[in-house]
């Protein structure tokens, strides 16, 4: 079968499976297009499972674009705190700002218009113009390029540009009318819960007789990537320094990795117990002793943390941080992960 033929046919599979299978998700009991935005801009990088609470605390907080405008940026980093990507909350703000300030608060309603907003790409752009909007735009992301190179047998590397932009224009031809956003629901329900990366269940697959890929047994070669870059590794001494009930905090610079966030004060390198020690005199804090070592590792996109952390009773709260007590990190104060888990 040709190519263009398994493009045409995927519609009428598709859509009788998702409406009978689809999972019961809070960003899909309606098409209002700033919870299909927030909810795409959370699913970046993140697992369904983990999204939902925040977005159910995120909505519950700012229930509208006009409150997430005016949000105070210490509140919204707090309420995405655990998720990461901390640059994709300010996005967030910054399309509301401008959602506000340009649209007089009504969310664009063209694919040009919603790509224009800041922090939103190709994929983000097709999925809420094709969910709110019912408009024929792919939102073509790894689960859907998976899906797309098993049935087709495409060994093309799906982190190229051009597999990427030859698979949505097929996709945008076969586009059924009326049926977008289920369509393009549909697709990446196929690849998140049947189509997946490892032990895919062929068995209960809608498109099963279409696929290429499992005529000819293989599955398990496709999708093709590209080599990744390998993550560069960076040895970091953390300090959990405490006062009385107690905590030193600091914010991170404006730009960078973790921009702008609180941080527990830290050095690179891994120094011994009693070079930490050393260090920490140098803070004015006057440290009294380490109380624990601790030892963690937190991976980001391309740099590896492999972190010491001493645990010190301090005598002094230096002026130079903000001091917290642990209610004060867990209710006001938006830390990092890799600083959260030694906590």
């Amino acid at each position: 079968m040709k190519t263009d033929s398994l493009y045409r046919r995927l519609p009428d599979l598709l859509l009788p499976w998702y409406l009978q299978n689809a999972r019961v998700l809070p960003w899909r009991a309606d098409r209002e297009p700033y919870h299909v935005w927030l909810s795409e801009i959370m699913l970046q990088q993140t697992r369904v499972e983990a999204v939902i609470d925040y977005y159910n605390r995120f909505l519950s907080a700012l229930p509208d674009i006009a409150q997430l405008a005016a949000c105070e940026e210490e509140t919204l980093l707090k309420l995405w705190e655990g998720l990461g990507y901390y640059s994709r909350v300010r996005n967030l703000q910054k399309a509301a700002v401008e959602i506000m300030e340009k649209h007089g608060g009504v969310f664009p309603n063209t694919y040009a218009g919603i790509l224009a907003l800041p922090g939103v790409g190709p994929y983000t752009a097709g999925a809420i113009a094709s969910i709110c909007f019912e408009l024929p735009c792919p939102a073509v992301d790894g689960n859907v390029l998976r899906v797309i190179t098993r049935i087709t047998e495409d060994f093309s590397p799906i982190d190229a540009p051009k597999t990427k932009k030859e698979i949505a224009k097929q996709l945008e031809s076969v586009y059924p009318k009326g049926s977008c956003g289920d369509f393009t629901q549909a697709l990446m329900e196929l690849g998140a819960c049947v189509c997946t990366p490892k032990s895919p269940k062929c068995g209960t697959c809608p498109v099963r007789d279409l696929c290429k890929a499992k005529a000819h047994q293989t599955i398990e070669q496709l999708p093709v990537k590209t080599k990744k870059m390998q993550q560069r590794v960076e040895e970091r001494t953390v300090f959990l320094l405490q006062c009385d009930d107690k905590f030193a905090i600091a914010k991170r610079e404006d730009k960078g990795l973790l921009a702008g966030l609180w941080q527990l004060p830290n050095v690179l390198g891994k120094l011994t117990a009693e070079q930490a020690i050393g260090m920490a005199g140098t803070f004015g804090v006057r440290p009294a002793g380490i109380i624990k070592e601790t030892h963690k590792e937190h991976v980001f996109t391309h740099i590896r943390w492999q972190m010491t952390c001493y645990h010190l009773q301090c005598a002094v709260q230096a002026k130079n941080y903000q001091w917290a007590t642990l209610q004060q990190l867990e209710s006001v104060y938006a830390l990092p992960t890799a600083f959260r888990i030694f906590l």
